[in-house]
């Protein structure tokens, strides 16, 4: 309907001058088609109306049509002023296309005014329809929920699984360990009686309250044996004791006195501290091996007497003998490398010293772990002495125990014996 009025406005003034010079001058309604005009243009400012009233239905209202009805206020002419509407509207859309070169601008106008013609259609109403729009844009925000879901799709559960599986991997792992254990051999076993457990205080092989229970009367010279091997630094040591007696025919004095028999008692005190079995292997020599011997706690008492008693004649004085034969015992009943200490007793020079030099010369590259410590019966200033003075093979040394040895205090014979082993 607004397009209406705007060609009423365009081409209704020319048509309306030549219906009214068609009609003839004698009409007096001339003022009055004036009066119209001016009315014309009100009428453009009747939809304009309409744009801030939401009820559209107003401007769609047919008091617009009936207005220029209005115009030509004549009955007789009512039928020919509307058919000559009609034939300006059908012109209007048949010329439209001269205006729109002409006038531009009003062309705009046009757009602007058939967008007022649909507000007042009732389709305005799903304009409200955009606004649930924003609906579906929190339904995006779902979307970001998915991201969430993609972060659950790696499960983490999977991860500690993988560390689970590798902590059973090191459990087999300790059990090579336990493969070692059959490794040690019996002589490795009595390779560590030798030396005192590291980490641990040093204490003697064999305790103070065993001894007594056993050996009471070896108490004494346990204790002495104790504060000597302590002053040496050699507490807790540990290594196989040998005792070596000369039974050539100048011992007789002192196996009748019991001074090898004390000698003996005052070994095994000493092996009390230094051999876990608390025993002394004993060898009688003379021109050779004349026999070997036990003393032990329980197995001590007059056993030299015994033993010297049952071996008979008495001989000369051959250290090679001795030796040998105690390297080879050491060899045969203790691991390799395990220490030895020695008591080798003897009352003058070997009756043969180049094999005895010889045998100890081959006992210190051999078996240098063995310790020969000479015990002197005798005069010390006896010139038999001398080759135990000059004795220069780095695994001997001697102590002058004098004549009469059994006078001896324990502490003076540990203190010679011990003055130089050194394990």
């Amino acid at each position: 309907m607004g397009i209406l009025t705007l060609l009423r406005n365009a081409f209704g003034r020319s048509r309306k001058e030549r219906a009214a010079q068609t009609e003839g001058a004698t009409q007096e309604t001339a003022p009055a088609v004036t009066a119209p005009e001016p009315k014309l243009p009100s009428q453009p400012a009747a939809p304009a109306e309409p744009d801030p009233s939401e009820p559209p239905a107003q401007p769609e209202a047919t008091p617009q049509v009936p207005e220029p009805r209005s115009e030509s206020t004549p009955a007789p002419a009512a039928a020919s002023t509307s058919t000559d509407e009609h034939d300006l509207v059908k012109a209007a859309f048949t010329n439209i296309t001269v205006p729109k070169p002409t006038d531009p601008e009003p062309e705009p106008q046009s757009e602007a005014a058939p967008e007022p013609a649909a507000e007042p259609q009732p389709e305005a109403k799903p304009d409200p329809q955009p606004e649930p729009d924003p609906q579906p844009e929190p339904k995006p925000k779902a979307e970001p929920q998915p991201d969430p879901k993609t972060e659950t799709a790696p499960e983490p559960a999977a991860e500690p699984q993988s560390e689970a599986e590798p902590e059973p991997a090191p459990t087999p792992a300790p059990a090579p360990e336990p493969a070692p254990d059959p490794a040690p051999t019996e002589g490795e076993a009595e390779a560590t009686k030798a030396t005192p457990p590291e980490g641990t205080a040093p204490k003697p092989a064999t305790s103070a309250a065993r001894l007594r229970s056993q050996a009471p009367g070896l108490t004494t010279a346990y204790k002495a044996a104790g504060a000597a091997l302590k002053k040496h630094g050699l507490t807790g040591t540990r290594a196989r004791v040998h005792l070596v007696l000369d039974r050539s025919a100048s011992m007789r004095a002192y196996f009748k006195d019991g001074s090898a028999q004390a000698l003996a008692e005052q070994t095994l005190a000493l092996a009390a501290h230094l051999d876990p079995e608390a025993a002394v292997h004993v060898t009688f020599f003379s021109t050779e091996v004349d026999g070997t011997g036990e003393l032990t706690l329980a197995d001590h008492e007059n056993k030299i007497d015994e033993l010297h008693g049952a071996l008979g004649r008495m001989g000369r004085t051959a250290y090679h003998a001795a030796v040998e034969a105690v390297l080879a015992h050491h060899a045969e009943h203790a691991p390799p490398g395990t220490p030895a200490l020695v008591v080798f007793q003897t009352d003058g020079a070997p009756d043969a010293k180049t094999p005895a030099t010889q045998s100890l010369t081959d006992a210190a590259a051999n078996h240098p772990n063995v310790h020969f410590s000479f015990v002197a019966f005798g005069d010390p200033e006896n010139k038999a002495f001398d080759y135990l003075r000059r004795l220069k093979t780095g695994n001997a040394s001697h102590f002058l125990a004098g004549e009469t040895p059994k006078e001896l205090t324990d502490k003076e014979l540990y203190e010679g014996v011990l003055a130089t082993w050194r394990p």
